[in-house]
């Protein structure tokens, strides 16, 4: 009996976290339904190829940092309150220091692994360091942990599924992009304009579904 009632808490809390990835790729997709990383959204999605490259490092740092800032959070600073130490006002502070410790990082790994890629990200590669999706997912993770009780499992679950959902945005609006090249648009809409109609048509696919599966 004490096997079975193992096995039913194995089952609930591996059903919890996939939930929790579900709604944090899908239902709540940091980008489509929280509109956070916009502008590396529309502006690698040009070429397959770089937002590919993108999308696997923002899902990396993304889910590294989260990670980090989860244990630094937790463990460094909620502690250190009753001495005085102010956790929530430096959090945010950081948050940012580690997401640009491991931007640095994924910077001389894509240099050193392709030339190519890390030119066609170009400017937008160190941007990651003030992307406002991988800051959003660790803030965002803070508030899951104080309301709802997220540990590390969950944070990890949480983390990769919003930098995997931003990813798969990035990719779904790549691949539009590439066919639309031979479709017949109107000059009015071409560029920008017919980028940011995909994108909220996009948006409104995620966003009703908004709600349907809780972290």
């Amino acid at each position: 009996m004490i096997i079975a009632q193992a096995a039913n808490l194995e089952g609930g809390f591996a059903v919890s976290l996939l939930l929790i990835l579900a709604s944090s790729a899908l239902t709540d997709n940091i980008l489509l339904t929280r509109f956070l990383g916009m502008c590396p959204f529309l502006s690698i999605s040009k070429q397959l190829k770089s937002a590919l490259g993108m999308g696997l490092a923002v899902v990396f740092v993304t889910t590294c940092t989260c990670v980090l800032n989860y244990w630094l959070y937790r463990y460094v600073l909620k502690p250190l309150e009753p001495y005085g130490v102010p956790a929530e006002s430096l959090k945010l502070i950081l948050f940012i220091i580690v997401i640009a410790a491991f931007v640095q990082l994924m910077e001389m790994l894509i240099e050193r692994i392709s030339t190519t890629l890390y030119y066609g990200l170009g400017i937008f590669l160190p941007l990651i360091t003030v992307n406002c999706a991988i800051l959003g997912t660790s803030l965002f993770m803070v508030n899951n942990v104080t309301a709802r009780g997220f540990g590390t499992a969950e944070v990890l679950i949480y983390a990769f599924g919003s930098g995997f959902g931003w990813f798969i945005a990035m990719l779904l609006l790549a691949g539009i992009r590439h066919r639309l090249r031979k479709a017949p648009i109107s000059p009015a809409l071409e560029g920008p304009g017919i980028t940011l109609i995909i994108a909220g048509i996009m948006a409104l696919a995620f966003i009703i579904f908004q709600g349907m599966i809780k972290t």
